[in-house]
């Protein structure tokens, strides 16, 4: 089979790896448009589960990837000036050079062609027996047959904006900062010796009121390291390092589409489907993208078949990813409704953001519920099966 990847991104170049490794005799190449190591992000977040997959479908470069991650297991969050540290399970973070530097290595070495500075055209498809679209949440080749793949992008409220850092986190870190034009946050994590993730978000209102949307990129950054001073402890934050453009912010687009495959042409990653980066998926489910469309194609005996059969296959798998950054999303567009409760409870319930019930339910007592559902069975199935319901209850009446 020959085989075009369009977008060389975690999706693409493990797809690579995977067909390779099914078959040797695969001709696969990998275009991808920026210069090898350009890539912008600072680092990206998994969990124990995704490791676990990868070494159970390529161990050399799953051993790559846990030897250059660094963990954490425990979250802490400072709000004003009171600080709150919960253990949860354990976290991953790796910067994404690193990660892509990582795959395209392993992608050459089992003889993947990988051309960098190579932009592939939407108005003419490569020849070859599968194209697929790994070029991301812009996807060009998605957005020439946008009304064929029925594409919707909703942007979201707040604005938020992608940063690094040299404070090195020991956990991962939230501080919650008030102003007098409302509150601001950030999500901060490790992901190598020397720097950290930092994302920041506010409301629209906290936004403007507090000149960011006018600001510079060295201004805004200065303002930012005044606001988080205690979470960041005296250390800098950083922009983007490409010459072509500084830090900027935007609304998060949650993408979906309603098929994910045209013909020959399938899309994978950030192209079939965006989730809200408060539930650090993104790069997971991109992988795991890749993971199944191999699986397919394996198993499958025709391309029609292994296409349709992918697309069903994740679409499915999908849709819890889904409900928890729809809600995630939601529980901080609606901060001022959780954030004055005692910074333990307030914790308590960032965690459970992605329930179905907590938007319907009084915040002190979805937190002494949920305490109880830890003790009694009988609460922990009424949780699970009021959530889902009251979500349509509440969806339903929108649409009317």
């Amino acid at each position: 089979m020959k085989v075009v990847c369009v977008g060389g991104g975690p999706a693409g170049l493990y797809l690579s790896i995977l067909l390779k490794r099914q078959d040797p005799a695969h001709d696969i190449t990998v275009h991808e448009r920026n210069p090898r190591g350009s890539t912008y992000g600072w680092g990206v977040t998994y969990w124990r589960g995704l490791l676990d997959e990868l070494h159970a479908h390529d161990p050399e470069s799953a051993r790559a990837l846990d030897a250059h991650s660094v963990r954490w297991d425990e979250g802490v969050a400072h709000v004003r000036d009171l600080t709150t540290r919960h253990r949860g399970d354990p976290g991953f973070g790796i910067g994404r050079h690193r990660l892509l530097e990582i795959l395209a290595d392993r992608a050459l070495a089992l003889g993947v062609r990988v051309e960098y500075e190579h932009e592939v055209g939407p108005d003419r498809l490569p020849d070859a027996d599968l194209v697929v679209a790994a070029d991301g949440v812009r996807s060009a080749l998605r957005t020439r047959y946008a009304d064929h793949f029925g594409t919707e992008v909703a942007a979201g409220r707040n604005f938020y904006v992608w940063l690094g850092t040299t404070k090195v986190f020991d956990s991962f870190t939230f501080a919650f900062v008030e102003t007098e034009h409302g509150w601001i946050w950030c999500y901060g994590y490790p992901f190598d010796g020397e720097r950290s993730t930092c994302v920041v978000e506010c409301a629209p209102e906290t936004w403007t009121g507090l000149g960011l949307d006018r600001a510079g990129e060295a201004d805004g950054l200065t303002l930012l390291e005044r606001l988080f001073a205690v979470a960041l402890d005296g250390h800098r934050l950083i922009g983007r390092s490409s010459a072509r453009a500084g830090a900027s912010w935007l609304n998060f687009r949650t993408v979906t589409n309603r098929t994910w495959y045209r013909d020959n042409l399938v899309l994978v990653g950030d192209a079939a489907h965006t989730t809200h980066y408060s539930i650090g998926a993104g790069t997971t489910l991109a992988l795991q993208d890749a993971i199944a469309l191999a699986a397919a194609l394996r198993e499958q005996p025709t391309l029609p078949q292994a296409l349709a059969h992918y697309e069903r296959e994740r679409s499915s798998a999908l849709l819890p990813a889904q409900s928890a950054a729809r809600h995630s999303a939601q529980w901080y567009e609606n901060l001022p409704r959780y954030i004055h409760l005692p910074p333990e409870r307030m914790f308590a319930l960032l965690g459970q953001r992605h329930s179905p019930l907590l938007p319907y339910v009084p915040p002190q007592l979805y937190y002494r519920l949920d305490r109880a559902a830890g003790q009694v069975q009988a609460l922990r199935r009424l949780k699970r099966w009021l959530g889902p319901r009251l979500a349509r209850t509440a969806q339903s009446r929108t649409l009317k």
